[in-house]
């Protein structure tokens, strides 16, 4: 196990009627700027309740992030912020309101474009106090200090850090549409791996950690596609969504997120749901690595899907198949050209990661060479 510090300060609050809890939680004398998605939290009554618990503070809404947050849009709610003095954020949504409100908080003590933040690609820590409610579970945004931000008139989409919330309330909801819920699990999925699938024999307690929380989304995930109106299955949903990117399993282990970094161009380029360009790129990343990623795929393939019988090469192509297999039984597509997406946009992605100088992955071997023989093989 590696060296590490860490340190997750966000208290969470979780369960039936605790939105009533932001009374006292948020001090009385703050001015609060509550930040909302489209819409859908006036539909599963969430809006209400959070209101009624505000009374009696000073709000003012805004309203709009949308999925994989703009800058073109954070600007607005930056300067609405500035204007009425905002104090206080509270993002009340899913992983996309709560990272756009991430950059909101550094955007409102910024006298540059905040834009300006993202590009330097440096924690920010002089922000806002931000809180948040979390009615649709993937990112794990309610507990990490990290976002994702785009642009849409370049098509440009980057990670951003910032300081943690102070505390999130899980609120389950059951009002989301299915292929939301089918990206939400995908997301969560595809972050465990991140952390889990890179080598083997760095820590126990993070491989048991990590493999409960990949088992429990393979059970779960069949039944909620049946009912996703049962509060107890929407809980460990939401609960291992939190989970997974808190920090808690990459404690003293190395990290992957390649996967990650070429599906987001995939949504700067397509548009495509962040969770959905997972499933599409995380299975061609397992059969090129495959050599790399031998060892920790076969343990995975053992523990998590009960794959111990064949070769070893049998083993890892029936663990990659039956990963695939999990994905497609969410109701996702699993392959680019299934999406009408073709070599022209996988040599933009090659071209983009060549003119950045980047490399990705555990062992820093993701170039944009291999990111396109990733997508290839994922066509």
């Amino acid at each position: 196990m590696d060296n590490f510090i860490f340190q997750n300060p966000v208290k969470l609050i979780m369960g039936r009627g605790m939105i009533s809890r932001l009374s006292e939680e948020i001090p009385a004398d703050k001015r609060v700027m509550i930040t909302f998605g489209g819409g859908s939290v006036k539909k599963n009554g969430v809006y209400d309740q959070v209101k009624e618990a505000l009374k009696n503070h000073f709000t003012v809404e805004f309203w709009g992030i949308e999925p994989n947050p703009s800058i073109e849009t954070l600007r607005k709610a930056i300067a609405l912020g500035k204007e009425e003095k905002v104090d206080y954020l509270l993002a009340v949504g899913g992983g996309s309101v709560i990272d756009g409100t991430k950059l909101i908080s550094a955007g409102l003590l910024y006298d540059g474009d905040a834009w300006d933040l993202v590009l330097a690609g440096r924690p920010v820590t002089h922000t806002v106090p931000l809180a948040t409610v979390l009615t649709l579970p993937a990112t794990g945004s309610e507990m990490n200090s990290g976002a994702v931000i785009s642009r849409h008139e370049t098509k440009e989409k980057y990670p951003f850090y910032s300081n943690y919330p102070l505390f999130s309330i899980l609120e389950v909801t059951f009002t989301l549409p299915p292929h939301q819920v089918a990206c939400g699990i995908a997301d969560t999925f595809v972050h465990v791996m991140e952390q889990y699938m890179t080598t083997p024999g760095q820590s126990r307690v993070m491989d048991r950690w990590a493999e409960g929380i990949l088992q429990t989304l393979m059970e779960i995930a069949p039944k909620i596609r049946e009912n996703q109106h049962d509060y107890q299955l929407m809980s460990d949903f939401m609960l291992s969504a939190t989970m997974a990117l808190n920090g808690f399993i990459a404690m003293g282990v190395s990290q992957d997120w390649a996967t990650h970094m070429i599906g987001h161009e995939l949504t700067a380029l397509h548009g495509l749901t962040h969770g959905h360009t997972l499933v599409i790129v995380f299975p061609g990343t397992l059969r090129v690595l495959r050599k790399a990623k031998g060892d920790k795929i076969l343990q995975y393939g053992e523990r998590v899907l009960g794959i111990t019988s064949g070769s070893r090469d049998e083993r890892i192509d029936e663990a990659i198949r039956r990963t695939e297999e999990f994905f497609r039984s969410l109701g996702l597509t699993t392959r680019l050209s299934e999406e009408g997406i073709g070599m022209e946009t996988i040599d933009e992605i090659e071209r983009r990661f060549n003119e950045r100088g980047v490399r990705y992955g555990e062992n820093e071997d993701v170039t944009g060479a291999v990111a396109k023989e990733i997508l290839k093989s994922s066509l």
